[in-house]
């Protein structure tokens, strides 16, 4: 009898254990973003649209405004940001406070998964309850201090990353939608804006990347990617379009390199572009702020 009773406590304790540890994660989570202004969610639904370089871009750009900002990866299996913003291979500090993440040469905080594991050549093959347990501790460890902006680069799809972070990132001022122009990202994005609509997670705008080609010896435009997808959704779903970013060879060899493309190219149309995005984005924060 007594063993019968101590196998059922024991299954019982298993089934709560977990539970117990959502619930703390998740008060740490809130305690730790207590100290950050906006929190930004950057989504496509679809991977191959330059998604985490128009997240680490709108970063430095806000930062160059002389704004606080924080830029978390949240790609467990692709990471890129470390790359695009020149911290690859930079560890993170461990304090009593928390995970220190690491300061990038243009002044913004950054963390990634690629920065905490001992080899970032090798694969993390993870299933579905690891990358949660993962994220959450990304959410809950991180000591970001004071920020004016926390970008939050989410992975592809509409999957369990994105979806657990909604559920445990408090007051989240919205998400920015990523697409190419083509009509196949445009099928693919419109269900990560009803995702975050469904989660109750207001969609700031749509921002259409690789917004066709502008020859720089003839002045021809070429729509290579197809063209008008973000203005299209927009329109179709009731959304502010933020912008419209052409395609720049600079931006990719700036990336590899490691350094933002609005640094190295401040008076381009693109880096123009990004500004006037980011003024967008803050009137349209500020605004529903206000309404709030």
């Amino acid at each position: 009898m007594n063993n019968q009773k101590n196998q059922a406590e024991k299954m019982v304790e298993q089934k709560i254990a977990p539970m117990i540890e959502k619930i703390a994660q998740k008060k740490k989570v809130q305690e730790k973003m207590t100290k950050v202004k906006h929190k930004i969610m950057v989504m496509s639904g679809k991977g191959g649209v330059g998604k985490s370089t128009v997240t680490a871009n709108l970063a430095t750009a806000l930062a160059k405004k002389g704004h606080k900002v924080g830029v978390l990866d949240s790609d467990i299996h692709g990471p890129s940001i470390p790359k695009i913003l020149g911290i690859q291979g930079k560890s993170p500090e461990a304090t009593e406070t928390g995970i220190k993440p690491v300061t990038t040469p243009h002044g913004v905080k950054a963390i990634s998964m690629d920065l905490l594991v001992s080899d970032s050549e090798k694969p993390l093959i993870w299933r579905g309850p690891l990358k949660m347990k993962a994220i959450r501790q990304l959410l809950s460890e991180v000591d970001w201090g004071e920020l004016d902006y926390l970008l939050i680069d989410l992975p592809p799809g509409t999957g369990d990353e994105p979806l657990n972070i909604m559920q445990l990132m408090p007051e989240m001022d919205g998400a920015i939608i990523i697409t190419a122009p083509s009509d196949l990202s445009q099928h693919v994005v419109r269900k990560a804006v009803s995702m975050a609509r469904k989660m109750k997670i207001p969609v700031i705008g749509i921002i259409e990347n690789m917004s066709g080609f502008v020859c720089p010896n003839c002045g021809e435009r070429y729509e290579i990617l197809g063209s008008g997808g973000g203005k299209k959704i927009s329109e179709e779903m009731n959304l502010l379009l933020l912008g419209q970013i052409p395609i720049d060879p600079e931006i990719t060899k700036d990336s590899d390199q490691g350094t933002p493309f609005i640094v190295k190219n401040p008076e381009t149309q693109a880096t123009k572009i990004f500004d006037e995005i980011v003024q967008k984005i803050q009137k349209t924060i500020e605004s529903d702020k206000k309404q709030n």
